[in-house]
């Protein structure tokens, strides 16, 4: 591998899904690892293989069956962490365990309650026993950016000893800003003895809005990997983001001198697939993915773009997979057309049944709405997979009434365990009128944290698609629902909620 090329770590999987409420089943994590593979992303953190059974199952899944990106699993500094990654990995065509331990005094003082050499000590033994496992090894000093530069020094060159073939700078706080981030970087690569020996990386989040600017500083002083996420995607502010560093890596190769392998073609179908996955919707003035990304309102700027589109467009809307012409399906388009552009979009069905069902969800739409677009069929195939497995609670039938000067009312057939139940519900709108005629037969003492609608498509025949995130006992779950009936659209999210809770899975954050 040339020095100037940058290895892309995604995390989207693992720290990504720390966001409140973006928790992800194993299909949902292999349908995006497949999507990353397809992008040509080099390593994807898949999950933290002890953190639940759900969560060793999806690292598991992804290890068999992707090839030919690396499939990597966090683990703490602990003997039962690492072996538990190790053996997920175990049928991986190219796996990596990913050690890590905290560096800086407040935590080694406060939360691991060690002295620096025990720190040490725990760490080499950590990425010994990683390596007794694995070829592939990273470590990271968590809350780098905090740390005292000699004794990061000192702990690298002793993991890069042991075995340690990556070694990650992350900031764990979003506390760096570029330029000292930068200059840290080039010390460690300096001070170092064996730093030749190991790809450096770096892990910036974005609690200051410098994650990728603090990447940036920190590949051009040398580090040559970096961890992202699609859309940003992280706990807090989130972490940087992937198609923002790609493309500026890419836009800039004239001063950063730098170069990814990544099929940056597949971005957008990749931020559509992550956002409809996780409910959280891609803001239409975010840089590349945005809706707004590539659109001008402005008359000089139209006027500039109509004479030559390089006065005010420093790329293509193609070089990152926006199509001008999206609309490719009708209600007379058969089944293989459909499974052939879904496919195209990155998502393949697991059976016969589930491409039935999503197509007969097709059709139903396609009655509703002349133009079916991409965006269109990704809510649609997500809402089907939606409604996979056991169901305690499914909406037979809503009716809702609301008029000016009048108290909305909704009425609702709800199934419960196959029992059907009529409801009625009031509320200060049609939505919250049916939310609590749902919530009158659930009985599920959950508190609605978020309710959020997005537009699918433009026209006023869209696709509504809902998100509805539920807390009870600690636990946080979204709900979605996708519909060209708002109120309906938000019935099916508020019983996806309700199923998810009753589901009761349990994921454990990686750092309790």
């Amino acid at each position: 591998m040339s020095n100037n090329r940058v290895i892309i770590f995604d995390t989207t999987l693992r720290d990504g899904e720390q966001s409140p409420g973006a928790s992800m089943t194993r299909d949902e994590k292999l349908r995006i690892a497949r999507q990353l593979e397809k992008m040509r992303v080099d390593v994807i953190e898949a999950g933290f293989a002890i953190a639940s059974p759900g969560d060793f199952a999806a690292v598991k899944a992804i290890a068999d069956t992707i090839k030919e990106s690396t499939v990597c699993s966090l683990s703490r500094a602990l003997d039962a962490d690492i072996d538990r990654a190790g053996e997920a990995l175990i049928n991986a065509n190219s796996g990596r365990i990913h050690t890590f331990i905290a560096t800086s005094p407040i935590h080694m003082k406060y939360k691991l309650q060690m002295e620096p050499d025990q720190v040490v000590e725990n760490a080499v033994r950590a990425v010994k026993r990683a390596r007794n496992l694995i070829d592939d090894v990273e470590f990271s000093l968590e809350d780098a950016s905090r740390s005292e530069l000699d004794f990061m020094c000192r702990i690298i060159e002793k993991v890069i000893d042991a075995g340690a073939r990556t070694i990650n700078i992350p900031d764990t706080v979003g506390y760096a800003v570029p330029q000292e981030f930068g200059h840290t970087i080039t010390q460690l690569l300096n001070r170092i003895p064996n730093a030749d020996k190991a790809i450096f990386s770096v892990h910036c989040h974005n609690d200051l809005g410098l994650a990728v600017a603090n990447s940036l500083s920190a590949l051009s002083a040398g580090a040559r990997q970096v961890e992202c996420t699609i859309n940003g995607l992280g706990e807090r502010a989130g972490n940087a983001s992937l198609e923002e560093i790609v493309m500026a890596l890419r836009t800039r190769k004239d001063v950063l001198g730098l170069e990814t392998g990544i099929e940056t073609t597949q971005i957008v179908p990749a931020s559509r697939l992550v956002s409809s996955i996780t409910g959280f919707v891609v803001q239409p003035n975010k840089a590349i993915v945005g809706a707004n990304a590539f659109a001008h309102e402005s008359g000089i700027h139209q006027d500039g773009m109509l004479k030559n589109r390089e006065t005010y467009e420093i790329m293509t809307a193609q070089d990152v997979g926006w199509n001008t012409n999206r609309m490719v399906l009708g209600k007379l388009s058969g089944r293989n057309a459909f499974r052939a552009r879904l496919e195209e979009l990155g998502t393949s069905f697991n059976s016969d049944t589930e491409l039935n069902d999503a197509f007969a969800r097709f059709k139903d739409l396609a009655d509703k709405k002349s133009e079916i677009f991409d965006e269109d069929l990704i809510a649609l195939v997500s809402e089907a997979r939606v409604g996979t497995g056991a169901e305690r609670f499914r909406l037979s039938s809503l009716k809702v009434t609301s008029q000016t000067g009048e108290t909305p009312v909704a009425n609702l057939v709800v199934m419960v365990d196959g029992v059907e139940h009529q409801v009625e519900g009031t509320g200060s709108g049609p939505v919250d009128a049916a939310l609590k005629a749902i919530e009158s037969v659930a009985e599920s003492g959950s508190s609605l944290q978020l309710y959020s609608v997005n537009a699918i498509t433009s026209g006023t025949d869209s696709q509504g698609e809902v998100t509805v995130r539920l807390e009870k006992g600690g636990r946080i779950v979204n709900g979605l629902g996708a519909d060209t009936d708002i109120i309906i659209a938000s019935a099916k999210a508020y019983i996806h909620a309700l199923n998810m809770l009753d589901a009761n899975i349990e994921k454990a954050h990686p750092q309790v």
